[in-house]
Protein backbone atom coordinates (compact mmCIF):
# COMPACT_ATOMS: atom_id res chain seq x y z
CA UNK A 1 0.00 0.00 0.00
CA UNK A 2 1.37 3.39 -0.99
CA UNK A 3 2.30 5.88 1.69
CA UNK A 4 0.07 8.97 1.97
CA UNK A 5 3.22 11.07 1.53
CA UNK A 6 2.56 13.42 -1.38
CA UNK A 7 5.50 13.51 -3.82
CA UNK A 8 5.70 15.73 -6.91
CA UNK A 9 8.25 14.89 -9.62
CA UNK A 10 8.95 18.00 -11.70
CA UNK A 11 10.38 16.36 -14.86
CA UNK A 12 10.05 13.01 -16.57
CA UNK A 13 12.42 10.42 -15.07
CA UNK A 14 13.37 6.94 -16.35
CA UNK A 15 10.43 4.56 -16.14
CA UNK A 16 11.99 2.38 -13.44
CA UNK A 17 12.33 5.41 -11.15
CA UNK A 18 8.80 6.65 -11.72
CA UNK A 19 7.39 3.16 -11.16
CA UNK A 20 9.32 2.76 -7.90
CA UNK A 21 8.11 6.15 -6.64
CA UNK A 22 4.50 5.45 -7.65
CA UNK A 23 4.53 2.08 -5.90
CA UNK A 24 5.48 3.67 -2.57
CA UNK A 25 3.96 7.15 -2.47
CA UNK A 26 1.11 9.35 -3.62
CA UNK A 27 2.99 10.64 -6.65
CA UNK A 28 2.22 13.32 -9.21
CA UNK A 29 4.37 12.84 -12.33
CA UNK A 30 5.09 15.35 -15.08
CA UNK A 31 3.83 13.45 -18.12
CA UNK A 32 4.43 16.39 -20.49
CA UNK A 33 8.05 16.91 -19.34
CA UNK A 34 7.58 20.66 -19.64
CA UNK A 35 9.44 22.67 -17.00
CA UNK A 36 7.44 24.33 -14.25
CA UNK A 37 7.11 28.11 -13.99
CA UNK A 38 7.84 30.00 -10.78
CA UNK A 39 4.11 30.23 -10.06
CA UNK A 40 3.75 26.49 -10.53
CA UNK A 41 6.69 25.80 -8.22
CA UNK A 42 5.00 27.93 -5.55
CA UNK A 43 1.83 25.86 -5.94
CA UNK A 44 3.81 22.64 -5.64
CA UNK A 45 5.49 23.89 -2.46
CA UNK A 46 2.02 24.39 -1.00
CA UNK A 47 0.70 20.99 -2.09
CA UNK A 48 3.53 18.45 -1.80
CA UNK A 49 5.36 16.94 1.17
CA UNK A 50 8.34 16.14 -1.06
CA UNK A 51 9.45 17.59 -4.39
CA UNK A 52 11.85 15.73 -6.68
CA UNK A 53 13.33 18.54 -8.84
CA UNK A 54 16.14 18.88 -11.37
CA UNK A 55 18.53 21.67 -12.36
CA UNK A 56 15.84 23.20 -14.60
CA UNK A 57 13.69 24.11 -11.57
CA UNK A 58 14.75 27.55 -10.36
CA UNK A 59 13.98 27.77 -6.65
CA UNK A 60 15.06 31.38 -6.15
CA UNK A 61 14.78 33.02 -2.71
CA UNK A 62 11.44 34.68 -3.38
CA UNK A 63 9.74 31.36 -4.02
CA UNK A 64 10.26 30.40 -0.39
CA UNK A 65 8.56 33.58 0.85
CA UNK A 66 5.15 32.15 -0.03
CA UNK A 67 2.68 31.31 2.73
CA UNK A 68 1.37 27.85 3.49
CA UNK A 69 4.45 25.88 2.46
CA UNK A 70 3.85 22.16 2.97
CA UNK A 71 7.07 20.80 1.47
CA UNK A 72 9.74 19.51 3.84
CA UNK A 73 12.18 17.94 1.38
CA UNK A 74 13.64 18.81 -2.02
CA UNK A 75 15.21 15.53 -3.20
CA UNK A 76 17.19 16.92 -6.12
CA UNK A 77 18.10 14.66 -9.04
CA UNK A 78 21.66 15.83 -9.68
CA UNK A 79 24.76 16.77 -7.73
CA UNK A 80 24.70 20.52 -8.29
CA UNK A 81 22.17 22.50 -6.24
CA UNK A 82 22.97 26.04 -7.39
CA UNK A 83 19.42 26.30 -8.78
CA UNK A 84 18.09 26.16 -5.21
CA UNK A 85 18.43 29.08 -2.79
CA UNK A 86 19.72 26.89 0.01
CA UNK A 87 19.59 29.40 2.85
CA UNK A 88 16.05 30.42 1.92
CA UNK A 89 15.01 26.77 1.78
CA UNK A 90 16.59 26.18 5.18
CA UNK A 91 14.74 29.15 6.68
CA UNK A 92 11.51 27.72 5.29
CA UNK A 93 12.20 24.44 7.10
CA UNK A 94 12.97 22.49 3.92
CA UNK A 95 15.80 19.98 3.70
CA UNK A 96 17.71 19.60 0.41
CA UNK A 97 19.46 16.45 -0.81
CA UNK A 98 21.39 15.62 -3.97
CA UNK A 99 22.69 12.53 -5.82
CA UNK A 100 26.48 12.26 -5.49
CA UNK A 101 28.77 9.43 -6.68
CA UNK A 102 26.49 7.91 -9.33
CA UNK A 103 27.22 10.23 -12.27
CA UNK A 104 30.98 10.60 -12.00
CA UNK A 105 32.24 8.36 -14.79
CA UNK A 106 29.65 9.28 -17.42
CA UNK A 107 30.21 13.00 -16.89
CA UNK A 108 33.96 12.48 -17.08
CA UNK A 109 33.45 10.61 -20.37
CA UNK A 110 31.67 13.63 -21.84
CA UNK A 111 34.58 15.89 -20.87
CA UNK A 112 37.02 13.58 -22.67
CA UNK A 113 34.63 13.35 -25.63
CA UNK A 114 34.49 17.14 -25.89
CA UNK A 115 38.29 17.33 -25.88
CA UNK A 116 38.45 14.86 -28.73
CA UNK A 117 35.63 16.49 -30.67
CA UNK A 118 37.03 20.00 -30.59
CA UNK A 119 40.71 19.15 -30.93
CA UNK A 120 40.23 16.54 -33.68
CA UNK A 121 37.52 18.66 -35.37
CA UNK A 122 35.04 15.78 -35.30
CA UNK A 123 31.87 17.86 -35.18
CA UNK A 124 33.15 20.04 -37.98
CA UNK A 125 34.07 17.00 -40.05
CA UNK A 126 30.71 15.32 -39.54
CA UNK A 127 28.88 18.47 -40.63
CA UNK A 128 31.15 18.76 -43.68
CA UNK A 129 30.38 15.20 -44.77
CA UNK A 130 26.61 15.51 -44.22
CA UNK A 131 26.57 18.72 -46.26
CA UNK A 132 27.81 16.80 -49.31
CA UNK A 133 30.98 18.89 -49.56
CA UNK A 134 33.47 16.09 -48.88
CA UNK A 135 35.64 15.36 -51.93
CA UNK A 136 37.71 12.54 -50.44
CA UNK A 137 40.85 12.22 -48.36
CA UNK A 138 43.53 14.85 -48.75
CA UNK A 139 46.75 14.78 -46.68
CA UNK A 140 46.30 18.29 -45.32
CA UNK A 141 42.51 18.30 -45.04
CA UNK A 142 40.92 19.26 -41.69
CA UNK A 143 43.99 18.60 -39.58
CA UNK A 144 43.36 18.72 -35.86
CA UNK A 145 45.50 18.41 -32.75
CA UNK A 146 46.31 15.35 -30.67
CA UNK A 147 45.61 14.98 -26.95
CA UNK A 148 48.58 12.69 -26.51
CA UNK A 149 51.31 14.08 -24.29
CA UNK A 150 49.52 17.40 -23.82
CA UNK A 151 49.06 19.17 -20.50
CA UNK A 152 45.55 19.06 -19.06
CA UNK A 153 44.59 21.66 -16.47
CA UNK A 154 41.67 20.71 -14.26
CA UNK A 155 39.86 23.36 -12.23
CA UNK A 156 38.10 21.63 -9.33
CA UNK A 157 39.50 18.26 -8.26
CA UNK A 158 36.48 16.47 -6.86
CA UNK A 159 35.18 13.08 -7.97
CA UNK A 160 34.53 14.09 -11.59
CA UNK A 161 37.72 16.11 -11.99
CA UNK A 162 39.81 13.19 -10.73
CA UNK A 163 37.96 10.75 -13.03
CA UNK A 164 38.81 12.98 -16.00
CA UNK A 165 42.43 13.12 -14.83
CA UNK A 166 42.64 9.31 -14.59
CA UNK A 167 41.16 8.79 -18.05
CA UNK A 168 43.25 11.49 -19.73
CA UNK A 169 46.46 10.20 -18.19
CA UNK A 170 45.77 6.51 -18.82
CA UNK A 171 44.43 6.81 -22.36
CA UNK A 172 46.45 9.72 -23.73
CA UNK A 173 49.45 10.11 -21.45
CA UNK A 174 48.40 13.64 -20.58
CA UNK A 175 50.24 15.45 -17.83
CA UNK A 176 47.67 16.64 -15.30
CA UNK A 177 47.72 19.93 -13.43
CA UNK A 178 44.93 20.82 -11.04
CA UNK A 179 43.85 23.83 -9.04
CA UNK A 180 41.52 23.50 -6.06
CA UNK A 181 41.01 25.53 -2.88
CA UNK A 182 41.95 22.54 -0.72
CA UNK A 183 43.44 19.06 -1.14
CA UNK A 184 40.80 16.55 -2.28
CA UNK A 185 39.15 14.26 0.25
CA UNK A 186 39.76 10.70 -0.93
CA UNK A 187 37.38 8.18 0.62
CA UNK A 188 38.40 5.38 -1.76
CA UNK A 189 41.95 5.14 -3.20
CA UNK A 190 40.43 3.95 -6.49
CA UNK A 191 38.91 7.41 -6.93
CA UNK A 192 42.20 9.27 -6.58
CA UNK A 193 43.78 11.05 -9.52
CA UNK A 194 46.90 9.77 -11.33
CA UNK A 195 50.04 9.61 -9.26
CA UNK A 196 51.80 12.27 -11.27
CA UNK A 197 49.06 14.89 -11.04
CA UNK A 198 50.50 18.24 -9.95
CA UNK A 199 48.61 20.67 -7.77
CA UNK A 200 49.35 24.28 -8.73
CA UNK A 201 49.00 27.16 -6.34
CA UNK A 202 47.21 29.65 -8.56
CA UNK A 203 44.61 29.67 -11.29
CA UNK A 204 46.90 31.86 -13.39
CA UNK A 205 49.68 29.25 -13.33
CA UNK A 206 47.27 26.50 -14.41
CA UNK A 207 45.85 28.56 -17.27
CA UNK A 208 49.26 29.61 -18.57
CA UNK A 209 50.68 26.06 -18.53
CA UNK A 210 47.71 24.08 -19.91
CA UNK A 211 46.98 22.97 -23.46
CA UNK A 212 43.45 22.00 -22.42
CA UNK A 213 41.53 23.47 -19.47
CA UNK A 214 38.61 21.40 -18.14
CA UNK A 215 36.17 22.87 -15.61
CA UNK A 216 34.88 20.71 -12.75
CA UNK A 217 34.24 23.18 -9.94
CA UNK A 218 30.82 23.73 -8.34
CA UNK A 219 28.74 26.78 -9.15
CA UNK A 220 29.02 29.14 -6.19
CA UNK A 221 29.12 32.93 -5.82
CA UNK A 222 32.92 32.60 -5.71
CA UNK A 223 33.16 30.62 -8.97
CA UNK A 224 30.64 32.65 -10.98
CA UNK A 225 32.48 33.97 -14.06
CA UNK A 226 35.71 32.38 -12.85
CA UNK A 227 36.50 32.15 -16.53
CA UNK A 228 36.21 35.71 -17.82
CA UNK A 229 38.01 38.11 -20.13
CA UNK A 230 40.99 38.39 -17.77
CA UNK A 231 41.43 34.68 -17.15
CA UNK A 232 40.86 33.77 -20.81
CA UNK A 233 43.70 36.14 -21.66
CA UNK A 234 45.99 34.01 -19.49
CA UNK A 235 45.47 30.94 -21.72
CA UNK A 236 47.90 30.40 -24.61
CA UNK A 237 46.44 30.84 -28.12
CA UNK A 238 46.72 27.10 -28.86
CA UNK A 239 44.70 26.09 -25.76
CA UNK A 240 41.15 24.73 -25.56
CA UNK A 241 38.48 25.20 -22.90
CA UNK A 242 36.04 22.43 -21.89
CA UNK A 243 33.09 22.97 -19.56
CA UNK A 244 30.96 20.15 -18.15
CA UNK A 245 30.51 21.85 -14.75
CA UNK A 246 27.97 24.68 -14.66
CA UNK A 247 27.31 27.36 -17.25
CA UNK A 248 27.74 30.40 -15.05
CA UNK A 249 31.30 29.44 -14.16
CA UNK A 250 32.07 30.95 -17.57
CA UNK A 251 31.28 34.49 -18.68
CA UNK A 252 29.73 33.40 -21.97
CA UNK A 253 30.02 36.82 -23.58
CA UNK A 254 33.72 36.98 -22.78
CA UNK A 255 34.27 33.45 -24.07
CA UNK A 256 32.40 34.25 -27.28
CA UNK A 257 34.63 37.28 -27.83
CA UNK A 258 37.80 35.30 -27.12
CA UNK A 259 36.79 32.59 -29.58
CA UNK A 260 35.75 35.11 -32.21
CA UNK A 261 39.12 36.83 -31.92
CA UNK A 262 40.96 33.47 -31.84
CA UNK A 263 42.49 34.29 -28.46
CA UNK A 264 42.12 30.58 -27.72
CA UNK A 265 41.96 27.68 -30.17
CA UNK A 266 38.49 26.38 -29.37
CA UNK A 267 35.97 25.23 -26.79
CA UNK A 268 33.80 22.23 -25.96
CA UNK A 269 30.69 23.13 -23.95
CA UNK A 270 28.03 20.92 -22.38
CA UNK A 271 26.58 23.65 -20.16
CA UNK A 272 25.70 27.29 -20.76
CA UNK A 273 25.28 30.43 -18.74
CA UNK A 274 21.65 31.03 -19.73
CA UNK A 275 20.61 27.46 -20.48
CA UNK A 276 18.70 26.45 -22.55
CA UNK A 277 19.53 29.66 -24.43
CA UNK A 278 22.92 29.64 -26.12
CA UNK A 279 24.74 32.66 -27.50
CA UNK A 280 23.90 32.77 -31.22
CA UNK A 281 27.48 33.49 -32.30
CA UNK A 282 28.71 30.30 -30.65
CA UNK A 283 26.40 28.25 -32.87
CA UNK A 284 28.07 29.68 -35.96
CA UNK A 285 31.65 28.90 -34.90
CA UNK A 286 33.27 25.77 -36.33
CA UNK A 287 35.94 25.65 -33.62
CA UNK A 288 33.31 25.21 -30.90
CA UNK A 289 31.51 21.98 -29.96
CA UNK A 290 28.12 22.42 -28.28
CA UNK A 291 26.21 19.67 -26.48
CA UNK A 292 22.76 19.97 -24.82
CA UNK A 293 23.79 19.19 -21.21
CA UNK A 294 24.44 15.48 -21.81
CA UNK A 295 27.01 14.97 -19.03
CA UNK A 296 25.09 12.30 -17.11
CA UNK A 297 22.73 11.35 -19.95
CA UNK A 298 22.91 7.58 -20.08
CA UNK A 299 19.98 5.37 -19.16
CA UNK A 300 22.09 3.70 -16.50
CA UNK A 301 23.23 6.88 -14.80
CA UNK A 302 19.95 8.80 -14.99
CA UNK A 303 18.21 5.75 -13.49
CA UNK A 304 20.84 5.55 -10.75
CA UNK A 305 20.39 9.27 -10.03
CA UNK A 306 16.64 8.84 -9.71
CA UNK A 307 17.06 5.87 -7.42
CA UNK A 308 19.51 7.83 -5.27
CA UNK A 309 16.92 10.59 -4.93
CA UNK A 310 14.36 7.92 -4.03
CA UNK A 311 16.67 6.68 -1.28
CA UNK A 312 16.51 10.12 0.28
CA UNK A 313 12.71 10.21 -0.05
CA UNK A 314 12.53 6.79 1.64
CA UNK A 315 14.73 7.98 4.50
CA UNK A 316 12.56 11.07 4.95
CA UNK A 317 9.38 8.98 4.97
CA UNK A 318 10.89 6.68 7.60
CA UNK A 319 12.03 9.56 9.80
CA UNK A 320 15.68 8.60 9.29
CA UNK A 321 18.77 10.71 8.63
CA UNK A 322 18.94 11.82 4.99
CA UNK A 323 21.88 10.05 3.30
CA UNK A 324 22.77 12.89 0.93
CA UNK A 325 21.69 15.96 2.87
CA UNK A 326 23.06 19.31 1.62
CA UNK A 327 21.09 21.50 4.07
Amino acid sequence: MASPLRVVVTRKLPAAVEEALASRYDVLLNRTDIGLSSDQLVQVLQQADVIVPTVTDKFHPGIFDTTGIRTKLLANVGVGVNHIALEAAKRAGIAVTNTPDVLTEDTADIAIALMLMVMRRLGEGERHLRSGAWAGLRPTFMLGRTLRGRTLGIIGYGRIGRAVARAAHAAFGMHVLYHAPRPPRIDDPATDGPAGAERVATLEELLRRSDVVSLHCPATPETRHLINASTLAMMPPHAYLVNTARGDVVDEAALTHALKERQIAGAGLDVFEFEPSVTAELKDMEHVVLLPHLGSATMETRTAMGMRALRNVDAFAAGEALPDRVV
